[in-house]
């Protein structure tokens, strides 16, 4: 793994003469943050060596370096799913790759089901712990010792910092924002009512499915992670209806303007 990160690495610094301090991780429906960012160079993920390529509609498939709020970023147009046949650590390559670029903190976005009774659709959910349910771990195999511990500790995988500077934001700028508990599975179902109710029974206040192996790999590295959820559906009875990735596409791009506020009004602020 350590090669590919390296051969990977070596491309990205040959075609890109940019330093990132911010990694940012763009899901469904939310790739619009891209339009804020003064960009400075774009690379299609299926030019880049080892990258696997995004599936999933509303996934663009894009690496962009530039500035956003006087920082400067790479955002990834799209991620890559558990469910679309990838490994868990191909899942998760582009993560190793962003912390091996430099950056100090990686941002992580979702669009996610709300199964807490108090969520309305469009809320945003900065996420304070998971509960990982997908039945693997990125972390499963031969540990590299030179990319973090074999038991890596979990106490504080989403960092209290951050979500204190995020709550701030929010608060600044008038946006409805939960703190919570996100579920991962595997998907690419959505969840029976069964499932809704099972998941918050177990503790959960949202639940979608990605995200989590991302933030597990950060952790091991060591590399500071903040997450947000925006809500794009319910998971709740009385209020569970049909629903469409297109559905979620679209409750997602029409957050996507307070997530956008609120990353921005972070990034301005933040201290790296």
């Amino acid at each position: 793994m350590l090669e590919k990160i390296q051969e990977t690495i070596k491309y990205i610094k040959q075609e890109v003469d940019f330093k990132p301090q911010i990694g940012i991780v763009l899901g469904t429906g939310l790739g619009g943050l891209t339009t804020e960012i003064e960009i400075v160079a774009t690379l299609p993920y299926k030019d880049i060596p080892n990258f696997p390529v995004s599936t999933v509609k509303g996934h663009k498939g894009k690496l962009i370096f530039g500035k956003l709020s006087g920082k400067n970023v790479v955002a990834m147009q799209g991620r890559f799913h558990y469910y679309e046949g990838y490994t868990m650590q191909e899942v998760t390559f582009p993560i190793r790759v962003l912390k091996f670029l430099g950056v100090k903190l990686l941002m992580l976005s979702n669009a996610a089901g709300g199964v807490n009774p108090n969520y309305e659709i469009g809320d945003l959910m900065i996420i304070r712990d998971h509960i990982n349910l997908m039945g693997s771990n990125p972390l499963i195999g031969k540990n590299h010792t030179g990319l973090g511990p074999r038991f890596p500790d979990m106490s504080e995988t989403y960092d209290n910092t951050v979500i204190r500077h995020a709550a701030k934001v929010a608060r600044h700028y008038g946006i409805k924002f939960q703190e919570g508990v996100y579920a991962a599975v595997t998907g690419p179902t959505f969840e029976t009512p069964a499932e809704y109710n099972y998941i918050h029974i177990l503790g959960a206040d949202a639940v979608g499915m990605s995200t989590v192996p991302e933030a597990i790999v950060a952790r091991h590295m060591e590399l500071p992670c903040f997450a947000v959820s925006v809500i794009s559906d319910l998971g709740v009875k009385g209020k569970i209806v049909e629903i469409s990735h297109e559905e979620v596409i679209d409750a997602a791009t029409l957050a996507e303007p307070k997530m956008t506020l609120m990353v921005k009004g972070m990034i301005e602020k933040m201290e790296l």
